[in-house]
């Protein structure tokens, strides 16, 4: 499908929308949960206290807006705006022709400054870069991977979980290795969720590869990978003697 143009008196009434259901006390609590305090990684992040469900609601509502309004939400200074855009950005990449995937795609790639916090990227990651570059080069994911900024290192792990849904597991355990010496705790924790997903669908290629490399892991990143492990065996890995 091609995206079709919509009034922009229809990004006003979403603004007027997320105004209306904006909660102090919720945003507090978020404004916490998503540590946004001083040297907090979501340092600075503002929201106006809307949960996930009634952003999805609106999102399904709001589903067939055309991109550059999306594109103004995902700009917005409040994390709920641009989640919402993210969910709305999902809906029409699914209904859309190559030609607006891959417009979708740029666009997302082009705007990652404002997907920086973990949910952001986790619910959006897989379904448009993923899904895009499943029969394409995969060059984008490891120019991520090695990107300064933590939440382009996290689009790049979590893309991969569409290709782990589908029984394709190189490009995680190449991204993984290159992440095994990162520094941030989000990203240990994203890489051993994604070993975890390829166990979960085939053992031995985890266990091959963390064999190779699991006494280089952090240990966040390794309880992850060997979380659904049976008991004996993640003793074995967490002491080392594998």
């Amino acid at each position: 499908m091609s995206v079709e143009p919509f009034d922009d008196m229809i990004a006003d009434e979403i603004r007027k929308q997320l105004n209306s259901l904006k909660n102090p006390d919720t945003a507090s609590t978020l404004q916490r949960f998503f540590k946004t305090g001083p040297g907090e990684y979501g340092e600075g992040d503002l929201f106006r206290g809307i949960r996930v469900p009634t952003l999805r609601k609106l999102a399904k509502r709001y589903q067939k807006i055309p991109l550059s309004d999306a594109k103004q939400f995902l700009m917005s200074r409040f994390h709920e705006d641009r989640l919402l855009a993210l969910v709305i950005l999902v809906s029409i990449y699914n209904r859309s022709d190559d030609a607006a995937k891959t417009r979708i795609y740029k666009l997302y790639l082009d705007n990652t400054r404002f997907i920086n916090n973990w949910d952001l990227v986790d619910g959006s990651a897989e379904h448009i870069v993923g899904d895009f570059l499943m029969d394409k080069n995969k060059r984008p994911l490891y120019r991520l991977a090695r990107s300064s900024i933590l939440w382009e290192r996290r689009i790049a792990i979590m893309s991969t979980f569409h290709f782990i849904k589908r029984g394709v597991f190189d490009e995680t355990f190449a991204i993984a290795k290159m992440l095994i010496t990162d520094t941030e705790d989000l990203i240990h924790k994203a890489v051993g969720w994604m070993l975890r997903e390829v166990g979960k669908r085939d053992l031995r290629p985890e266990e091959n590869f963390l064999n190779t490399c699991y006494t280089q892991m952090p240990r966040t990143m390794l309880r992850y990978a060997i979380e659904k492990f049976p008991e004996p065996k993640r003793l074995r890995y967490l002491r080392g003697e594998i």
